[in-house]
């Protein structure tokens, strides 16, 4: 009879529990996330030079397909330890996908707000198929945010989006795994940025193992967003933000003062790249290295590409990928380079020549 396998691995809350605001009375809602891969990625490295190594951190490898899982077994967790019976979230997609996913884990009912018409497919049959109860408002992410803010504090029902301190707590945990694996902390963290609580949320985690001598040193943080989205690049509010990279189509992050802090603790930098650029690095990290990621993901690679002439000799980066690409099919089908032939005749001659033999 063969040996029943059973994984070591049973989620982030369980690996690092001595790190994280839990207790033996919290009830743990988890899906097995976290302990995603460090893939090194060669083609992007060989393009920095210098001597250069970078990793991605896939985070699109999650059980729902995005790092919000992170934050997510922690909210949807501490919500049930409250006695809540429902959460609700705003969302540009992968927040509805995760929160509709755990809350569904925990018995808990789910509501979410999206923008009509701005939510990628993938993302969007994710929340349909866990159960959860959708509402499409005509308006942006950060229309949707504000009432979910407001509803949540005159109703019996719990905000699982960002600005609840748990969703950080639980992203954090990236960043130990990042410096469990390479044994230090990497010299430059790139990550794209939304509503800014990863890169405040890897900030954290990073001074948390620091101050415990876990690693040596601190990583500069590289913020990056998209062009016509960068409301903390350009310091001001973005009314009508737009970019091919739905999951950071957000004109106000709410964790815009932790986010900046990070930037300016770490000696990092923000900066903008165009939806030309995200998707040159989308198509790389596809083609070149065999990782599919979602646009937004590929800001953080984008920008690491912007800023190649400023990387010093022998530095380790590492770029956040957020999500999976199968979150944003439409994206892949619009913007490739592979060569398609349809209509073939079904013989061996036909296909044998249309492969050049």
């Amino acid at each position: 009879m063969a040996q029943e396998f059973i994984s070591s691995w049973t989620g982030l809350i369980n690996a690092y529990r001595s790190w994280l605001p839990v207790s033996e009375e919290t009830p743990i809602i988890s899906l097995h996330e976290g302990s995603t891969p460090l893939i090194p990625v060669p083609s992007i490295a060989n393009r920095i030079g210098k001597g250069s190594k970078v990793y991605v951190k896939y985070d699109g490898l999650n059980p729902t397909g995005s790092f919000k899982d992170r934050g997510m077994t922690m909210a949807i967790s501490k919500a049930k330890e409250e006695g809540c019976e429902a959460v609700i979230c705003a969302s540009t997609g992968n927040t509805s996908a995760s929160a509709a996913a755990y809350a569904k884990r925990g018995g808990l009912k789910a509501f979410v707000l999206i923008p009509d018409g701005y939510v990628a497919q993938g993302k969007l049959a994710q929340a349909l198929v866990y159960g959860a109860e959708i509402i499409a408002i005509r308006g942006n992410f950060d229309d949707a945010l504000e009432i979910v803010q407001e509803i949540s504090t005159k109703y019996p029902i719990k905000l699982v989006n960002s600005v609840n301190p748990y969703r950080l707590q639980g992203q954090k945990t990236a960043a130990f795994e990042i410096v469990d694996t390479l044994g230090e902390a990497p010299d430059w963290l790139c990550i794209p940025m939304g509503n800014a609580g990863n890169i405040s949320a890897y900030w954290m985690g990073f001074n948390e193992y620091y101050k415990a001598n876990k690693c040596k040193k601190l990583p500069k943080m590289m913020g990056f967003q998209a062009h016509e989205s960068a409301p903390l690049v350009f310091n001001k509010i973005i009314e009508n933000p737009e970019t091919i990279a739905t999951a950071i189509r957000i004109g106000n992050p709410v964790n815009r003062e932790k986010a900046i802090k990070a930037k300016e603790m770490s000696k990092g930098a923000f900066s903008d790249v165009t939806d030309k650029e995200i998707i040159n690095a989308y198509q790389i990290l596809g083609s070149e290295e065999g990782i599919f990621c979602e646009p937004a993901s590929a800001a953080s690679v984008a920008g690491l590409l912007k800023f190649a002439n400023e990387v010093p000799n022998n530095t380790t980066i590492v770029c956040v990928l957020t999500g999976n690409g199968l979150k944003d099919p439409d994206c892949a089908n619009n913007n490739n380079k592979a060569i398609f032939h349809s209509n073939i005749e079904n013989d061996i001659k036909t296909v044998a020549k249309t492969l050049g033999f």
